[in-house]
């Protein structure tokens, strides 16, 4: 593919959350999976709990997540009650052995979709299973519209340390386009309950190059972004993955009609480094290839640091994924599917694929590259690898392209590389993952 070609937003994944690419994980590999599950734990291996709550109030035109927008209130116990047997389940497999959670992540969908009884009531019976008093970080996914006062005062009571605020814009002609249900007003009131509120860490979440989005815009986005002050901003750059409702209607810039277009990717590196100058200004340190935060010390980012570092992840929910001793799992993805089988009191597993030693390298490797900066001496320890040796062609080519720079203590991203980070990841996947598609 032409250079050119490949600074368009153009179909498929370009964020890589994960490796080896979903596309290898397999039903064939559940086995392993389940037999995985009866092992001891890897000592001072960290677990964490995410919990996918797939309920909206609208889908967003370029959300590829497992989502409904048509549930009522009895489908929406149906499932908590499904998510909590489901963490029932796994509370007693030998790989727990009552090991204490470090993180526990609500995510979405929309998890602020949720009544403060909905919530009070899950939360309750989850923690009456595997307790979260002595977590690291309790992170609660929030839409601005859905949220109200006793709303958020039910999740500072219930143990939420990290609230995250999706944001996005705050145009209310570009959030109505690309499918956002709130609006404008209601983040600044929904921002000012958390704020009294004193939540340990607030996050907003910002994405550069939804459909719409300008200069001028841009900027005044990011200048009401630091008008709010929050502990952290993190900023996605759009993508079209193929099963969003953008990935069939939107032309790309240089067709008919550009207007309907999403920015080139050179664009919108340009809005997140304009963003990242202007809240480093202010302040702000960058913390990964898409956050920055207030004060490093204070804003962790557990979830993330943990699960980049090969942290064990019971991934729960409908077509939920988790990682579990060196095996990767997500659950079934059909609403019926998940239900029906935690009915049954089995664990939901729909596929699976064992992380051999090299690639589990390599998927920390490739996320951890994502802050900006790899230690030489944390692989060596880790895995028995020097990286600088093992990857040395990868790395020669990024420094060659002045992406990177390579010292004996490890490796150091540049601003230029770090915003294009992602479109870098595969350099350093195993031939046979490179030409595959990722999902």
């Amino acid at each position: 593919m032409s250079e050119l070609a490949q600074e368009k937003t153009g179909l498929g994944n370009y964020f890589v959350a994960n490796y080896p690419p979903f596309s290898f994980w397999k039903p064939a590999h559940l086995p392993a999976a389940r037999a995985t599950l009866e092992a001891a734990p890897a000592p001072g291996t960290p677990l964490g709990l995410y919990l996918h709550i797939p309920f909206c109030r609208k889908r967003c035109k370029f959300c590829y997540f497992r989502v409904y927008t048509d549930k009522n209130a009895r489908d929406v116990e149906t499932y908590t009650n499904a998510l909590v047997r489901e963490v029932e389940l796994y509370s007693r497999v030998p790989l727990v052995g009552g090991r204490p959670l470090q993180y526990v992540y609500f995510g979405g969908g929309t998890p602020s979709y949720l009544s403060a009884g909905q919530l009070r009531d899950l939360m309750t019976r989850l923690q009456a299973v595997l307790p979260w008093d002595g977590v690291e970080e309790v992170t609660f996914e929030c839409e601005p519209g859905t949220l109200q006062q006793h709303k958020l005062e039910t999740l500072r009571e219930l143990g939420v340390t990290r609230l995250s605020l999706g944001i996005e814009n705050f145009n209310p002609k570009i959030l109505e386009y690309n499918g956002r249900a709130h609006l404008e007003e209601e983040i600044h009131r929904a921002y000012g309950w958390a704020r009294d509120l004193n939540f340990d860490q607030i996050n907003i979440d910002l994405i550069a190059g939804m459909v719409g989005e300008s200069w001028d815009n841009w900027r005044t986005c990011v200048a009401k972004t630091l008008a709010l002050a929050p502990d952290s901003v993190t900023i996605y750059q759009m993508e079209l993955p193929f099963n969003t409702v953008f990935s069939q209607q939107l032309r790309l810039v240089g067709q008919d009609d550009p207007s309907l277009g999403v920015a080139d990717w050179p664009t919108k590196r340009a809005w997140v480094d304009y963003a990242f100058d202007t809240l480093l200004e202010a302040g702000y340190q960058v913390s990964s290839a898409y956050t920055v935060v207030k004060d490093r010390q204070r804003c962790k980012f557990v979830y993330r640091d943990s699960l980049w570092r090969g942290a064990d992840m019971f991934g729960t929910g409908v077509a939920s994924f988790g990682h579990v001793h060196g095996v990767h799992v997500q659950n079934v993805d059909r609403w019926e599917e998940y239900v029906g089988l935690l009915d049954k009191g089995q664990l939901p597993l729909g596929r699976a694929l064992p992380v051999e030693p090299r690639a589990r390298l390599i998927r920390e490797m490739i996320l951890q590259l994502k802050t900006g900066r790899l230690e030489r001496s944390y692989f060596q320890h880790k895995f028995n690898v020097d990286i600088l040796d093992s990857f040395a062609d990868g790395f020669r080519q990024l420094e060659a392209a002045g992406h990177l720079t390579c010292a004996p203590e490890g490796v150091e991203l540049n601003r230029g590389g770090l915003l294009q980070v992602d479109r870098l990841l595969p350099l350093f996947f195993e031939p046979q993952h490179r030409s595959s598609r990722y999902t």
